[in-house]
């Protein structure tokens, strides 16, 4: 099952590939596969997180898959997405109003009875949006995209457990530099805006106390999560109880 959302422009240099919007439950088979797997641990909506190039996406399916959960996928289609990468003054305000509010629905949803008993692994983090904002937003849209944002924040689910990937920013450039050669696509990055990004994502969650926290390392680790890796996260997913949780992959 995979449910679909949106962001700004380092994003889409991510692992993500573009799909239509849809939202779909799991079927018997699929409920008999969550209860399963779900059973033994204390988190029924996991969320991940991590700047570009740390591999969200691809750990997102790949813990969905695994535990028969559905997922929640981000978007990218914005129509100031354009417009905002060419410098056009507003359209940063615009394209992150648009962001924002394509979340607030897609994570309202959530909250729908049949949906909502179900596991779900989500991509990302409805509050990660306030990173994108501060970096992108002058200090008048800045003060009017907090006051909207603290108003739809009440009304999105919180993830039972985040799990942020964390990487130096120069094995976030390198990865999105050899993503780009293999896919034969420009890596559309500005180095000094990646880290810049990255410090603010470590900042971020190095604060974050609004749910439990499961920080990776990933730097050494090769992020196609394969069985090995997936299964050793989940290790680690059921050892945490609480607070932050700090993970070395080996």
């Amino acid at each position: 099952a995979v449910i679909h959302a949106s962001e700004t422009r380092l994003e889409r240099a991510d692992e993500r590939q573009p799909q239509s919007a849809q939202l779909h439950l799991l079927d018997t088979h699929e409920r008999n596969a969550t209860s399963l797997y779900f059973s033994h641990l204390d988190f029924r909506h996991l969320a991940i997180e991590g700047p570009p190039g740390s591999g969200t996406s691809l750990l997102s399916e790949r813990l969905s898959a695994r535990l028969g959960a559905a997922l929640v996928r981000d978007e990218h289609e914005n129509p100031f997405f354009e417009e905002f990468r060419a410098g056009r003054a507003g359209a940063a305000f615009q394209a992150q109003l648009f962001f924002l509010l394509a979340r607030h629905r897609q994570q309202s949803a959530l909250r729908q009875g049949d949906l909502f008993s179900q596991a779900i692994v989500s991509d990302y983090l409805f509050d990660r949006d306030r990173i994108y904002a501060f970096l992108n937003l002058d200090d008048n849209e800045l003060f009017i995209y907090q006051r909207l944002n603290e108003l739809l924040a009440a009304d999105v689910p919180a993830p039972d457990l985040v799990i942020y990937l964390q990487s130096p920013t120069d094995v976030l450039r390198k990865r999105i530099k050899e993503r780009a050669r293999r896919d034969e696509a420009p890596a559309g990055l500005d180095d000094e805006y990646l880290r810049e990004l990255n410090e603010a994502y470590n900042h971020f969650f190095f604060h974050y106390a609004s749910t439990p926290l499961l920080v990776v390392e990933t730097s050494s680790i090769d992020v196609s999560w394969g069985d090995d890796a997936v299964v050793d996260l989940l290790k680690q997913v059921r050892a945490s109880t609480g607070g932050t949780r700090y993970y070395v992959p080996r």
